[in-house]
């Protein structure tokens, strides 16, 4: 079944341990439960996205590695997750050999958003876990990308480096894609029992006003246990704090998502009526 293209949403922060790969792999299986087919493309060389949804990582498998420098064809590539409507682009270690592989290679920024276009319409969403790092695996991801989701910790140093995140979606704006736009600023580990959460928290929401998330994904044992068992918090512990939490969080993109596109609908509406008008 063919869809309208999928809309490419990339989880971003050079910052480690923020819960970039916790958000991607709950993120996925969320929406993938409210019946919408989701493609999860593991770009972090550390691969926990991959083993985060129970798929075993295997000398013999192709990778995203293999796709960026031109040895596989994406479709080759997609593997099927236990978990329904979810499907992944799995990564290992060879992904850290691809900022030398490609350093002289043609539109070298441009090779994930090229693969993609093959299968977008597949999909319903498409979910970038980048690394923690501002290299060429993170701008091919920002470059395919329709938005950048950014997950920040609830801690003392939660703004720094954010402004170094920014300043490169800009310039990926001016240089490759001036569509993208920034999803989501996503409030992590939170417990409000501190006042440093709720200290932090406030400032952010006043830094980036609307572009926070209201659901905030709380501090949680259960969500750093499902990966180990290679399962997403919703098959982990379904009625967790944590999976409520996510499942909140794809209910809110998907209300900003209808959102914008009903706005961009009547504006492409009242152009017509415009451009008719014109026309008497």
């Amino acid at each position: 079944m063919l869809f309208n293209l999928a809309r490419v949403i990339s989880i971003a922060n050079q910052k480690g341990g923020v819960g970039k790969t916790t958000t991607a792999i709950n993120l996925a299986a969320a929406l993938a439960a409210a019946e919408l087919p989701v493609l999860l493309v593991d770009s972090d060389p550390q691969g926990n996205s991959t083993t985060g949804v129970g798929v075993q990582k295997t000398a013999e498998g192709k990778t995203l590695y293999d796709v960026l420098v031109g040895d596989a064809q994406l479709a080759e590539v997609i593997q099927k997750t236990e978990t329904e409507g979810l499907s992944l682009v799995p990564a290992d270690q060879n992904l850290v050999a691809t900022n030398l592989d490609l350093v002289d290679a043609d539109q070298r920024e441009q090779r994930l958003r090229n693969a993609l276009a093959s299968v977008k319409g597949d999909y319903r969403y498409v979910l970038i876990d980048c690394p923690p790092a501002l290299d060429l695996l993170t701008l091919n991801a920002l470059v395919a990308s329709d938005a950048v989701l950014v997950p920040i910790q609830c801690e003392f140093f939660a703004l720094e480096g954010i402004s170094q995140l920014m300043d490169t979606v800009d310039r990926v704006k001016e240089a490759f894609n001036p569509a993208l736009k920034v999803e989501g600023v996503l409030l992590t580990m939170y417990d409000d029992r501190t006042n440093l959460t709720r200290q932090v928290e406030s400032d952010l929401r006043e830094f980036f006003s609307d572009e926070v998330f209201k659901t905030v994904i709380p501090r949680s044992i259960r969500l750093a246990e499902a990966p180990s068992f290679g399962k997403t918090i919703l098959a982990y512990d379904p009625r967790s704090r944590g999976a409520e939490a996510y499942i909140q969080l794809a209910k809110e993109i998907l209300a900003n998502d209808q959102r914008a596109r009903s706005k961009s609908a009547k504006s492409a509406g009242q152009g017509a009526l415009g451009a008719v008008a014109e026309s008497k």
